[in-house]
């Protein structure tokens, strides 16, 4: 089988706060993804960084009075060292505030300018007469026409409704909460309405694979026709414009990150001397994946593909948008401001960040908003992964006065039954359904504790002691082939596995366990987590 290059990206998270467990839950799906396409052998990049330059950092770094390069640098700090703690294997994590990505977009702007789907208009745009300054919509705060929820005037969280600009001049400034009023501007705009058809052919081809919710919702923009948007904002943070007479102008956030995916992977594929048009343009066996919640669906199926068009150079489209609902908290939503949840960091030093790996994908918002509650998390951790996965390792390597592992048979049913999981789980991962893969797996799991215990080692032992060697062997040869199928989901665990049975990090393929090594300094992989 041919190898694949495989792109993976992850969505920036705003550097302006810290993320709460529902980012995480639809974010783990391009990580779980990475491992699983590395197991199978392709070439692998999984990129990402953090998002710099939006208007949620100026604001923040409006009202704490400092600069906004403190806010996101804090913040993106923050990201890297949650990201490492949660065993995120991204090849690169950058941020959008460096001088490569910010000079790479420029050229990417500018082919776009010169190729003539970017141009300029003069027309009236939002500006608050008190702060003296033009407002971007996401400094417009009013009622949402669809659903009437008050909202901000760059897309509706409640319903997803993006007001148009008869609807914004309703709105009041969020700074000081005046009356906007208008004024002219001179702006630079996409022509995204040249790409209707170029996209909507492309969306037909390749969104079989898509959630209903990545389906729909771009489908619902392509339906509208797809309108030309402002690239140029007035402010003086973010990636400078390369067109003469817009130097005291910036762009638009929203084309800054997504490029960051194509900057991250010239950016590493320049320091490892490869080629990094194999993953970005035809014709070389690649696969793009795009992984964010449901908010970020069209930034990624429809205007990073105009920005590749509009290129002119044979790039490849993005393939497979992965969109994740929304993770509530005690069934309400993630609010830091109203104490509602936990951030990921928080998390990390009560739990385990395997279990909490665990419980975010076998639990996750895939085809429609999920709960996350304590209660439920401690018995995931206690009933799946302790009871089931952690016990059958923990009874199988520490049984009492073995030593090494035997030199047993492998019961042929176990075997076939673990070639069929691999089958099983590789094609729910390919599928998007990462909550079956790991039903799977636990399947699998709960097949070798019956094995185990209709088997009885502890008689066999004083009994038969080839039936002894044969249950044991078996049961070894179970949990190496689980240290690879669960190395997606819990990656530490995999690794002490690893280390226990002296194995390398394997492919997604069938092992067997070696016969007469010795067991050495073989501890639980998890300890319970008592309830308060």
């Amino acid at each position: 089988m041919d190898k694949k290059n495989i792109l993976i990206g992850g969505a920036w998270p705003y550097a302006n706060s810290s993320l709460h467990l529902g980012h995480i839950a639809g974010l783990i799906s391009g990580d779980v993804l990475a491992r699983y396409h590395r197991l199978k052998g392709d070439n692998v990049l999984y990129v990402s960084g953090s998002d710099c330059h939006g208007t949620p950092i100026t604001e923040r770094a409006r009202k704490e009075k400092v600069n906004p390069r403190d806010i996101a640098g804090k913040y993106h700090e923050e990201f890297k060292t949650m990201f490492k703690k949660l065993q995120f294997s991204y090849d690169l994590y950058s941020k959008t505030d460096n001088d490569y990505h910010k000079e790479k977009v420029k050229k990417i702007f500018r082919r776009l300018y010169d190729n003539g789907y970017i141009y300029e208009k003069i027309e009236k745009q939002a500006f608050c007469e008190h702060c003296n300054r033009f407002l971007s919509d996401r400094e417009i705060l009013l009622n949402c026409p669809e659903c009437g929820a008050e909202t901000k005037g760059d897309q509706c969280d409640n319903c997803l409704h993006i007001p148009t600009v008869e609807e914004l001049k309703k709105g009041t400034c969020i700074e000081c909460g005046s009356k906007i009023s208008e004024r002219d501007n001179k702006v630079l705009y996409l022509a995204l309405s040249r790409f209707q058809k170029q996209i909507e052919d492309h969306t037909k081809e390749v969104n079989s694979s898509w959630r209903v919710n990545a389906r729909n919702e771009t489908e619902k923009y392509l339906k509208q026709g797809l309108k030309d948007r402002a690239v140029t904002r007035d402010l003086d943070w973010g990636v400078e414009i390369p067109v003469e007479g817009y130097e005291d102008k910036r762009m638009y956030v929203w084309i800054d990150a997504v490029l960051g995916y194509l900057t991250n992977t010239m950016k590493i594929c320049e320091e490892n001397g490869t080629d990094w048009e194999e993953f970005w343009k035809e014709g070389h066996n690649n696969k793009i994946y795009m992984c964010h919640g449901k908010d970020n669906i069209v930034f990624h199926s429809i205007i990073l593909n105009a920005l590749l068009l509009g290129q002119e150079d044979n790039y490849h489209l993005v393939d497979t948008i992965v969109s994740a609902e929304y993770l509530n908290f005690n069934d309400q939503k993630f609010s830091k401001s109203k104490g509602i949840g936990m951030t990921a960091l928080e998390a990390l030093e009560i739990y385990d960040a395997d279990s909490i790996r665990y419980h975010l994908i076998s639990n996750g918002p895939e085809k429609k908003d999920t709960n996350f509650t304590i209660e439920d998390f401690e018995n995931t951790h206690n009933g799946e992964i302790l009871n089931k996965f952690g016990n059958l390792v923990n009874r199988t390597l520490r049984f009492k006065g073995l030593q090494e592992i035997p030199a047993g048979n492998m019961d042929k049913d176990i075997e076939l039954k673990i070639k069929n999981t691999y089958k099983e789980v590789g094609q729910a991962i390919e599928n998007l359904e990462f909550r079956l893969a790991v039903e799977k797996i636990m399947e699998l799991v709960e097949e070798a504790n019956k094995y185990y215990d209709s088997s009885e080692p502890w008689i066999a032992k004083k009994e038969d002691l080839q039936k002894f060697n044969n249950i044991i062997y078996t049961c070894s040869t179970i949990i190496a082939n689980l240290s690879n199928l669960f190395e997606p989901i819990m990656p530490t665990a995999c690794e002490k596995i690893r280390k226990y049975l002296n194995i390398e990090k394997g492919n997604w393929e069938y092992i067997e366990a070696k016969k007469g090594l010795k067991l050495e300094n073989i501890e639980p992989l998890f300890t319970r987590i008592e309830k308060k």
